[in-house]
């Protein structure tokens, strides 16, 4: 790792567990005009905001017995329920699909994502994911993130391979979670984008959101975008293209595609934020150069090293894996077309 990116700020938590979520919150004098759902995520008992959302939503969560929105204004000495409803079974099918497991002890996994594989279950993809492939694995994954989710703490896109943390158990998948929410875990890619880039290093920090009119894409132009930041290094100039080391220190949905395209430096085998090989290569290219590179059927993209303080025993571990082949192959033609 470059000693010229920071080094991070691992949040403390203690070893021993928290025990669970509270049944009555009472809000006190200082949390007088807080919004609910503010208030609740400041407890450090839930995963998520959206965690939270849903509950209150669903009237699992309520102020004096009333169901109430999100974004109600508490009042001083006003009484919060919490009914966590019971574990719903899985809708997810187990499926003996291999695992590249980098790491497992009872509380976690950390395994390493093949592109290609989609992360948990959703529209056009309810087989073959990364949650089938560990619920035949271990059977024993957190409910935190939903019947569809179980254990996922974060995600990568399907086109991107690399590293990442699953929790077991609820109380481990909170305090992953916390670390994620405080922006203290260490999350590096390496990448190769279109193009040079005219600095040796720098730092994107551009909110990002929805896109305005298209709504897969996320964007910069968002009208209700969310901070995001990405460091990012120079590792190699090659012909036409840029070998870079990314870090994150928030982890919105494709931030680092997006962030790179609108520098006009979108990552190789990226169609949807621009970038298409083809139109990006010179005259002087070999009509076989162009097959090797059009045939990477994939992001450029791979998360190659996490780290975290593990929940129950405090320690600070980071865990790296290389390029996989698909990747390394990609390097090899384009460090040889810079020998030529």
């Amino acid at each position: 790792m470059s000693d010229s990116l920071p080094k991070p700020d691992p949040e403390t938590i203690p070893a021993s567990l928290e025990k669970g979520i509270p049944n009555l919150l009472t809000a006190q004098a200082s949390d007088q005009g807080k919004r609910l759902d503010h208030f609740l995520q400041s407890t450090g008992k839930f995963s998520s905001r959206h965690q939270i959302q849903q509950l209150i939503t669903s009237g699992s969560i309520r102020v004096n017995e009333r169901k109430v929105k999100p974004s109600y204004r508490l009042r001083s000495l006003e009484r919060i329920f919490v009914e966590i409803p019971a574990p719903t079974p899985s809708l997810c099918v187990a499926e003996p699909i291999p695992l590249s497991i980098l790491h497992e002890d009872e509380d976690l996994l950390v395994v390493n994502k093949p592109a290609g594989m989609v992360v948990h279950p959703a529209a056009g993809h309810q087989g073959k994911t990364l949650v089938n492939a560990l619920l035949h694995h271990c059977k024993d994954l957190s409910g935190i993130g939903g019947v569809q989710r179980p254990g996922i703490v974060h995600r990568l896109d399907k086109d991107t391979s690399g590293l990442l943390v699953v929790a077991k158990r609820n109380d481990i998948h909170v305090l992953l979670s916390r670390q994620f929410q405080s922006h203290s875990i260490l999350r590096e890619y390496l990448g190769i984008v279109h193009g040079a880039l005219s600095q040796d290093r720098g730092t994107i920090d551009a909110p990002i959101g929805r896109h305005p009119t298209q709504r897969k894409k996320m964007s910069t132009r968002s009208t209700r975008g969310r901070r995001a930041v990405t460091q990012w290094e120079v590792l190699e100039r090659l012909p036409h293209f840029t070998f870079v080391r990314f870090r994150l220190e928030t982890g919105r949905t494709h931030q680092i595609r997006v962030h790179m395209a609108e520098l006009r430096n979108p990552i190789l085998g990226d169609p949807v934020y621009g970038g298409k090989t083809q139109k990006h290569l010179g005259r002087s290219w070999l009509e076989e150069e162009r097959k090797e590179l059009n045939s990477l059927n994939r992001l450029f993209l791979h998360a190659e090293r996490l780290g975290f303080r593990h929940p129950r025993t405090g320690d600070f571990r980071v865990f790296s894996c290389p390029l996989p082949e698909d990747l390394e192959g990609v390097l090899r033609i384009l460090r040889r077309r810079e020998e030529t």
